[in-house]
């Protein structure tokens, strides 16, 4: 009987980086029996001392077997956890320090990284949700649909009266769904405001939604429309298994994150809303994305090469 496999989750704070982490590390204890263990990422000066004395602050975790983290001010405490505690440092996203410095990376297809034996490119950044149990029919027999808002960023030009225009579109030409629609942080304050009335439209705004909500709300909805900034839900959506649709906005021609969106289109994973409109179909999703899984199972393979 092997003892399980300690994993580290080192957490800068932000929810969509630990979102990522734990995607990663859940979907190995899905493979092999694990112990998650979280930890704050350390203050850049503390990470620095805690690097050059080879010591950790907390001496109660357990001894790990992988370092997880994503964003730039994990970094220096995942190498600092490594080199006090041993254990392989596995970095989620195009790292701000050299490559080689790390045991694995794990890399979304937007960062333009060539993939190797120590680096894996996925589609869009991991996320902790799984394909719904219900099937395709039962979820679209069941009639609800997703409308996920996001807002201003650097990747899209925001237009809150073309959004609405789709909306009100999408409402008109499909009666028999009941919409749920949700905002983000980014959303701006007035958005809510100018949402018509409507018999098929419920509003919940981000500010009254719990972690759970979103997952919950994708594991029912055979269909989700996301606006292009959100990425990261996007690929949630494809990952739950939902014919997915994104909102028509003007795309900032060097971004990482429009290419992505591209990529889907033309790959025929997601639908934008012109082309909705011209045929009243989404592509389906007969695909659903298990990158989380994928991931864990190269690492429990690149494991057993180097420790054999």
């Amino acid at each position: 009987m092997h003892p399980p496999l300690v994993v580290w989750i080192v957490s800068d704070g932000k929810p969509g980086h630990l979102n990522q982490s734990l995607g990663l590390a859940e979907a190995l204890a899905r493979a092999a029996p694990t112990e998650i263990v979280t930890t704050p990422a350390l203050p850049a000066w503390r990470a620095w001392l805690a690097l050059l004395l080879k010591r950790f602050p907390d001496n109660t975790l357990p001894k790990p077997d992988l370092i997880v983290s994503a964003g730039h001010a994990t970094h220096l405490t995942l190498l600092a956890a490594r080199r006090a505690r041993g254990g392989r440092a596995v970095v989620l996203m195009k790292p701000s320090l050299p490559r080689r410095g790390f045991d694995l990376c794990i890399v979304p297809q937007h960062d333009d990284i060539v993939a190797d034996a120590h680096t894996l490119v996925t589609e869009g950044a991991l996320n902790r949700i799984r394909p719904a149990s219900l099937s395709q029919f039962e979820r679209s027999d069941a009639r609800h649909g997703l409308l996920l808002i996001g807002g201003t960023s650097p990747h899209f030009e925001w237009d809150s009266d073309a959004i609405q225009v789709q909306i009100r579109s999408i409402l008109a030409r499909t009666p028999e769904t009941h919409w749920t629609l949700t905002t983000s942080r980014r959303t701006p304050a007035d958005f809510l405001a100018q949402l018509p009335q409507s018999p098929n439209l419920t509003v919940t705004p981000h500010t009254a939604t719990s972690p759970d909500w979103l997952p919950t709300q994708l594991a029912r909805c055979g269909t989700v429309w996301v606006t292009p900034d959100s990425a990261s839900m996007v690929f949630e959506a494809l990952s739950a298994g939902a014919d997915v649709g994104v909102f028509d906005l003007p795309v900032n021609p060097k971004s990482r994150v429009g290419r992505a969106i591209a990529h889907l289109v033309d790959a025929k994973r997601i639908t934008r809303f012109v082309n909705w409109c011209a045929s009243g179909l989404l592509h389906p999703n007969l695909h659903p994305l298990a990158e989380a899984d994928r991931c864990a199972e190269w690492i429990l393979g690149w494991l057993k090469k180097t420790d054999g």
